[in-house]
């Protein structure tokens, strides 16, 4: 009995076996879907590929700008860089121009100086360009006036303008380059400093020389923008050591707003190493300068020459209150002087 119960399971599980792996047997066929679902997958497949359509398009987008943007970067740099060579080039040929004129001018005063002799009496000596102007000097440049023996004065090379409102004026100062510093002492201001062509202080024992009789002062200033403006005062005259170089102006008259001088008429002319001033704080020290301080200033022709006219930090650029504030640094100043009574 147990034998042929063991023989039937035996053919039971072949049979099972055999029904499982049979490859033939029917499947359930598959749930067939419907026209909406086709057209919401092919909707979908759509949509995935615009995606990646529009990620490649941001992608490509950036890389463009990022390019863009450097190249742009790059145009601007060659172009500041041109706009700087241009400069350097225009300086360099207004420097070539102005020497060459200088040039031009310094051999017809020589031509001319050849073909006349000067003949020193007391009647007609020289004493400054207003001398010269009156013997026929008509061009601007360098001349050398001789020594005045009554005074012990020796030979004093100077800058002569014989075009500017009639000629004749002997230029004391000049600021156009910023390549020699005036925060220099007493010694330095009362003997002169600096080049005669170039920036300069011709020396306060010079200047109250030859301001002994009456005479006339003209300051020329000129901002970063090109524009001109001038001042001049009658009765100008600077006083001798003893007194401290003192400053005296008469009438004020010019096209640059207030009298920016009329603050330090008579006052004492202060340096970094000899306080003058009128103040407890050293304006010599603060300002940067020689100059006639009061406390302390209205004007500062003497002071730092600021390029650009840049100085906000100190007011002690080349200023003059009465045009362009404290804050702003003139581009070039002049300062000259020709007697009273001159008659071009």
């Amino acid at each position: 009995m147990l034998k042929k119960t063991l023989s039937a399971m035996a053919w039971l599980c072949i049979f099972i076996t055999a029904f499982v792996s049979h490859t033939a047997w029917p499947q359930k066929p598959p749930k067939r879907k419907t026209p909406a679902q086709l057209k919401a997958a092919a909707c979908c497949e759509e949509a995935r590929e615009l995606r990646a359509q529009i990620a490649n398009l941001s992608s490509l987008l950036s890389e463009l700008s990022e390019k863009q943007e450097r190249d742009w970067v790059s145009v601007v740099m060659q172009v500041m860089e041109l706009e700087s060579s241009t400069k350097r080039m225009e300086s360099r040929l207004t420097d070539a121009e102005s020497k060459y004129s200088e040039m031009n001018n310094q051999i017809d005063i020589m031509q001319l100086q050849a073909a006349q002799t000067v003949t020193q009496t007391s009647a007609d000596a020289i004493y400054d360009c207003s001398s010269l102007y009156q013997k026929n000097y008509r061009i601007s440049g360098v001349y050398k006036l001789p020594p005045d023996d009554f005074l012990g004065s020796p030979e004093l090379e100077v800058f002569c303008d014989m075009e500017t409102s009639g000629g004749g004026w002997t230029t004391i100062q000049r600021r156009k380059s910023g390549l020699v510093s005036f925060f220099r002492d007493w010694k330095q201001y009362k003997q002169g400093f600096g080049s005669i062509r170039g920036d300069f202080w011709l020396g306060n024992e010079h200047i109250h020389r030859l301001s002994r009789r009456p005479t006339r002062l003209r300051v020329e200033m000129e901002d970063w923008e090109g524009n001109l403006r001038h001042a001049e005062y009658s009765r100008f005259a600077l006083g001798n050591e003893l007194n401290s170089y003192r400053l005296f102006l008469g009438n004020y008259s010019g096209d640059v707003g207030n009298d920016a001088l009329l603050y330090h008429n008579n006052t004492a002319f202060s340096t970094k190493d000899k306080d003058n001033d009128n103040c407890l704080d050293k304006c010599a020290q603060l300002r940067k300068g020689g100059y006639w301080y009061n406390c302390c200033t209205d004007s500062n022709l003497n002071g730092v020459y600021y390029r650009l006219g840049e100085h906000n930090k100190h007011l002690d650029g080349i200023t003059w209150y009465g045009w362009h504030g404290s804050s702003y640094s003139l581009r070039r100043v002049e300062m000259k002087i020709r007697p009273e009574d001159f008659q071009p």
